[in-house]
């Protein structure tokens, strides 16, 4: 579409997520500014003269409340997609429809608002693929929105129909104290509502309780019990479903490079990372934290059933290692190793460990080179023996 073409050129200018954050906040003290100015409008001594908060509503007007309640919301919640989280995102998305709407739709609208928000919600529509995290600190944020958010709306609607409790509600102590009590859905009946208007309002406070704590408690109990269920299932589940699969050891950008080429054409990899290595894996790979040389893990790794162990690490001592590991873990027999020489005067001791097929970089950069200043061919089988340094006056370069 056009329409996204041009968005995603105007916002390639600013491809950060920390971008999107502040234009998504920037949204939010837009959307409040109005309410803040009439605040700031009036001397303090003003507001110290009003006796109660139905003087303050009716100075300030009760439809500013979901103004201020929106605006704070998405500043709040811009800090969520700082985080890449997926719930901030959706979350984001929620606040911005009722911005747009209200800027729109609402008394004196503001289209220039109206049309700068649908465009922040096409922004992030195209680039959801950013927000792809289940943050704790994310669904912390979005609980507490949510809770102040319920909270602002009860105890400012129950002070506006103070009147029509019984008893009067007419401090915003004891409208806090009945909110609380409403939206936990405990009701003492200390407090009842005695109008049409008043028990609507007292059921919206309920069910809006019942439906924030709920999603509130999902938003940071729910990445915590995935991962702990995730990693449950790699644990337990995962060895019994590996087979036919391709082991990795080593997290290097080729390792990374090897193990996306493998995923584009269907194969199933598990990864082995050393304990404490930084890794960019994706959080859907298969990985196993331990020593790829420990012959436990590599049995754990499901190495006896699987077709290819590949050493990419960055030492060549290490991948060596890794080599006679997985002739231990299966007698000679099952998974062929593939060891990566990162400096080329190792090549000969590499190959002392009888790795299947070695590969080597160094030698296969500079023959290609060699190669191609000359104008030597290519075939299959001269690439096949360049990239595993079968052949080549490189390859005969002594230990």
């Amino acid at each position: 579409m056009p329409l996204l073409r041009r968005l995603r050129k105007l916002t390639s200018l600013f491809p950060s997520n920390w971008c999107l954050a502040f234009l998504v906040a920037l949204d939010g003290y837009a959307f409040m500014h109005p309410v803040l100015r009439e605040v700031q409008a009036r001397e303090y001594s003003f507001w110290l003269a009003l006796n109660n908060w139905q003087e303050i509503m009716q100075v300030v007007g009760l439809l500013e409340i979901p103004r201020l309640v929106l605006g704070v919301g998405l500043q709040v919640i811009a800090l969520g997609l700082i985080l890449k989280a997926r719930i901030a995102w959706a979350f984001s998305l929620v606040l911005l429809i009722g911005v747009g709407t209200f800027a729109i739709l609402g008394d004196g609208g503001h289209a220039g608002l109206g049309i700068y928000t649908l465009v922040l919600i096409l922004a992030l529509m195209t680039y959801w693929r950013r927000f792809d995290r289940a943050s704790v600190t994310a669904g912390s944020l979005f609980a507490l929105v949510s809770v102040l958010s319920l909270l602002i709306y009860a105890v400012f609607g129950t002070l506006y129909l103070g009147d029509e409790f019984n008893p009067p509600v007419h401090d915003a102590g004891t409208a806090l104290y009945f909110s609380i009590v409403s939206m936990s859905t405990v009701g003492y009946g200390d407090i009842t509502p005695h109008s049409g208007a008043a028990r609507l309002f007292t059921a919206s406070i309920i069910i809006l309780g019942i439906t924030v704590f709920a999603t509130s408690v999902s938003a940071i109990a729910g990445p915590v019990i995935g991962g702990n269920l995730k990693r449950l299932v790699k644990g337990r589940f995962s060895t019994a479903m590996r087979k036919n699969h391709i082991i990795i050891a080593g997290a290097t950008p080729l390792a990374l490079s090897v193990y996306d080429g493998l995923r584009r054409r269907g194969d199933e990899v598990t990864v082995i990372v050393p304990a404490g290595v930084p890794q960019e894996y994706p959080a859907t790979a298969d990985l196993i934290e331990g020593d790829p040389s420990s012959v436990e893990v590599l049995r754990a790794a499901g190495v006896t059933r699987a077709r290819y162990v590949l050493a990419l690490r960055d030492d060549d001592a290490e991948n060596a290692f890794i080599v006679l590991a997985t002739q231990e873990a299966t007698a000679g027999q099952g998974a062929k190793t593939v060891a990566l020489v990162n400096t080329s005067k190792h090549l000969e001791k590499i190959r002392r460990v009888r790795p299947d097929m070695v590969f080597s970089v160094q030698l296969l950069g500079a023959e290609l080179l060699a190669r191609a200043i000359n104008g030597e061919p290519l075939d299959s089988q001269a690439i096949t023996d360049l990239f595993f340094a079968k052949a080549g006056p490189a390859a005969a370069e002594p230990a």
